[in-house]
């Protein structure tokens, strides 16, 4: 797939994270919106008389991040936390026990099921009084 394409898959489903995937769904590299918009090399470009286009000349696999930190089924959030904050990153691809790509997790994915947890203790404790 080329960049331009998938620069507007992320921008039609609102995501600014993409999973690669190879023939057989196993998961190759993951594509963030900030290698779309500076991939790495722009910096280590020699001649920066270039001008970096988005556009299909180049495929995700040129731009992709190889090197995936994931999280599994079985994993907690506790665990999906820390290895966003340890990383640095906004998002993991989630494995099945058999490596599997199940789907993603984002750091506004851990935010609302914190968010939904403070609800629930509010409401526990509202019933307790009551």
């Amino acid at each position: 797939m080329g960049i331009r394409e998938a620069f507007f898959l992320m921008k039609e489903h609102s995501i600014r994270h993409l999973p690669i995937v190879d023939e057989n769904r196993r998961l190759i590299g993951i594509i963030s919106d900030r290698e779309l918009r500076r991939p790495n090399w722009v910096d280590e470009a020699h001649d920066i008389s270039h001008v970096y286009y988005l556009d299909n000349s180049m495929h995700v696999s040129d731009v992709m991040i190889r090197k995936v930190h994931v999280l599994h089924t079985y994993d907690t959030l506790r665990k999906g936390v820390a290895l966003l904050l340890k990383k640095g990153i906004g998002a993991a691809p989630v494995l099945d026990k058999t490596g599997d790509l199940v789907g993603m997790i984002s750091a506004i994915d851990l935010l609302r099921a914190l968010s939904d947890m403070i609800a629930e203790q509010k409401g526990k404790k509202g019933k307790a009084a009551g």
